[in-house]
């Protein structure tokens, strides 16, 4: 099958990221065809393999949030993504974080690193889905995103990032976001070991 072809059926069905297994439906290829096909245009740069089975055409590459999505699932971004997206830390972050239920991970993806921490099932929750450039991601919520970051702190996972300001935190949200871990030691730490202003948090 040409590549024209093969582009024009991967654009009608709107999907930037796709698996071997989505690539045999949309273009009605078999599974040793398939597997060619994604070789061939794979080596002439017109794919990209974001990890195994997982492709994207390059002139079309979905968002890197987009492809966090794909790359490990479930997850949602979080920790320096979202505080930088929120604008809690000043800078611009250029490795992408997300939290999952699975074991934590890392990916190197079309030059890009992915890395996914791992949290209890119970406080995998409070995200919602925002759209950039036409593609729907999922995100955690403000008060979230801090919990997330505190919580790998408390850890002694993560350092906690000494330009980081609360404003515009709800404070009650961000207790309660704590609380959803359901680690008394957690929750005491935060309480009782930080002391937070209206701009960040001071030890």
């Amino acid at each position: 099958m040409k590549w024209i072809e093969i582009e024009a059926k991967l654009l009608k069905s709107g999907l930037r990221a796709f698996t071997g297994r989505e690539f045999r439906q949309i273009t009605g290829t078999g599974a040793v065809s398939a597997k060619f096909l994604l070789i061939r245009y794979t080596r002439r740069a017109l794919l990209c393999r974001l990890k195994r089975g997982l492709y994207a055409v390059k002139t079309r590459m979905p968002s890197k949030w987009s492809i966090a999505a794909r790359l490990y699932k479930p997850s949602y971004i979080s920790l320096a993504s979202a505080l930088s997206y929120y604008g809690f830390i000043p800078e611009s972050v250029y490795t992408v974080t997300s939290v999952t239920t699975r074991s934590t991970r890392e990916f190197e993806a079309d030059g890009v690193n992915y890395i996914y921490r791992t949290i209890k099932r119970e406080a995998f929750g409070g995200y919602r889905g925002v759209e950039i450039n036409g593609e729907s991601v999922l995100i955690a919520e403000k008060e979230k995103a801090l919990a997330d970051c505190f919580y790998f702190v408390f850890l002694k996972k993560e350092s906690l990032n000494k330009r980081l300001s609360l404003r515009g935190a709800d404070m009650s949200r961000l207790e309660s976001s704590i609380a959803d871990f359901h680690n008394k030691k957690f929750l005491d730490w935060y309480k009782y070991d930080f002391k937070i202003t209206d701009r960040g948090i001071k030890r």
